[in-house]
């Protein structure tokens, strides 16, 4: 089971230094089982991050980038993913949660079954938010049909103009708020939310922000309940922590921090009960359960929640220097746990680990043999994840605006001007330095990136830009 988190820092997790918030239920999977110190997401934002996971591929081979919630489906059904390997191994696949890989070919009709999407990619059971919270349509699909949907109320979506007869807007109806939201946010309101795009329809189908998380949790618990008898594979995709932060009432003020604070002991309490579910059934000892996040945290994004002001001593990144969309270490090194009691043996790793590594070592895992074009950046690293060494990745990327390498503890940032490839992301939140100069850190001894050694070991410098560049050029599932 794969538990995939939204937006969650390294140091958002109480056994990695979090303050303000407790996550017990974490917590007892990190202690009981192999926490991982240097484990990362492919890229710094959601849907590369999603991409690579389940193609194995790096997001930038296929130009994958933030998807607006109408967006077509970004990975071609063509192309064997993770849950195709595993049901091919004799396992029951479900995705519940968050999507945001883009659905359809173009042009969705919302009213009936949206095809291409999780069923074309191995998935035998889906219960998906389409996109995010913050972007219409703000309904569930459940197979990929809308549930709920009222046929005599059709959904109207776009993502370029307003639609006469739809819902009300933020920007003309601020009264109708209980989360104010920057520009970019201010369309359709729903629940007294603002989202990104227009809606009109739908109105039995919506979802209640307060109520996602005892929906997906629902659904992620029955889907075991149903297959308890069965192999299978489960992705809980997670919407929390990302925004809106809008937290049940039973979680508020369960931290110092407001909304953000108040959604990491949500999450933490769906990670609960999911483990609980396999614990009532019998299947602990019988599942390996993966914890992690599609990258690193954001404080301000969007919505008026306080974040940054309410943050106090609590460090989202932990040690590490970054947010989400950027490059630096706290964009990518998620908090990533391995938990399966009798198999894998309680303690810290220190293994370099990206995501993209965990098609081609679960396929390993379950005696899959991949074919030459699956997983092309997919190294089989099952000893590293299981804790049998800390030996695993010799070159590990980084991925946001511009790029970056890690050798062991060395980590190279490509200047911008000068990068292979283009990036997918815009420069809202880069360092001006990403633009000009290449930046070499030692993170034994500067974890916080503060200090640029690239004068100092110009041979170093010399021989990852070439490593770069020759990843940006083949596949790089050796390397």
């Amino acid at each position: 089971m794969l538990i995939y988190i939204d937006d969650l820092g390294y140091g958002d997790i109480g056994v990695n230094g979090a303050k303000g918030v407790k996550t017990p239920n974490i917590d007892y999977l990190a202690n009981n089982g192999l926490n991982f110190t240097d484990a990362h997401s492919t890229a710094a934002t959601c849907t590369p991050s999603r991409y690579s996971l389940l193609t194995g591929q790096y997001a930038f081979r296929n130009k994958a980038q933030i998807l607006e919630g109408d967006a077509p489906l970004i990975i071609d059904p063509n192309r064997r993913t993770l849950a195709d390997i595993l049901q091919d191994a004799g396992y029951t696949t479900g995705i519940v949660g968050k999507w945001h890989l883009g659905l359809g070919a173009g042009n969705v009709d919302w009213n009936k079954r949206v095809s291409p999407g999780p069923a074309e990619l191995g998935f035998d059971y889906s219960f998906l938010i389409p996109a995010t919270g913050d972007r219409v349509p703000t309904v569930f699909l459940e197979n990929q049909f809308v549930a709920n949907l009222d046929p005599e109320d059709p959904i109207t979506i776009n993502y370029g103009k307003q639609i006469p007869g739809g819902y009300p807007t933020g920007r003309t109806n601020p009264e109708l708020l209980k989360q104010y939201a920057d520009n970019y946010h201010l369309s359709a309101v729903t629940n007294g939310i603002s989202r990104i795009g227009y809606m009109k329809g739908g109105e039995k189908a919506l979802w209640v922000d307060e109520k996602i998380p005892f929906v997906l949790t629902t659904k992620a618990t029955d889907f075991i309940d149903k297959n308890k008898n069965n192999p299978f594979f489960l992705m809980y995709s997670f919407h929390d922590i990302h925004q809106p932060r809008i937290a049940n009432v039973k979680f508020i003020g369960s931290s110092s921090m407001g909304p953000r604070g108040d959604v990491i002991a949500q999450m933490d309490w769906a990670v609960g009960e999911v483990t609980k579910k396999l614990q009532e059934l019998g299947l602990e000892e019988k599942t390996l359960i993966i914890f992690t996040s599609d990258n690193g945290p954001i404080l301000d994004d969007g919505y008026l929640d306080y974040a940054r002001e309410l943050v106090g001593d609590h460090k989202p990144g932990g040690p590490y220097k970054g947010s989400k969309y950027v490059v630096y270490e706290a964009g990518t090194r998620m908090p990533t746990i391995c938990y399966w009691p009798g198999v894998i043996k309680p303690g810290t790793s220190q293994a370099l680990l990206s995501q993209v590594d965990l098609y081609a070592s679960l396929a390993d895992l379950v005696g899959q043999k991949l074919k030459n074009e699956d997983a092309p950046d997919s190294q089989a690293h099952w000893d590293a994840w299981a804790g049998k060494t800390n030996t695993a990745r010799t070159y590990l990327l980084e991925e946001a605006y511009n790029y970056a390498l890690r050798k062991d503890h060395w980590k190279y940032i490509q200047p911008k001007e000068n990068a292979t490839t283009p990036g997918w992301m815009t420069a809202k939140f880069v360092d001006p330095g990403f633009l000009t100069q290449a930046q070499l850190f030692d993170l034994k001894n500067d974890p916080g990136e503060t200090r640029n050694v690239s004068n100092d070991y110009p041979e170093l410098v010399e021989e990852l830009e070439k490593q770069l560049s020759e990843i940006f050029k083949n596949p790089s599932k050796t390397k």
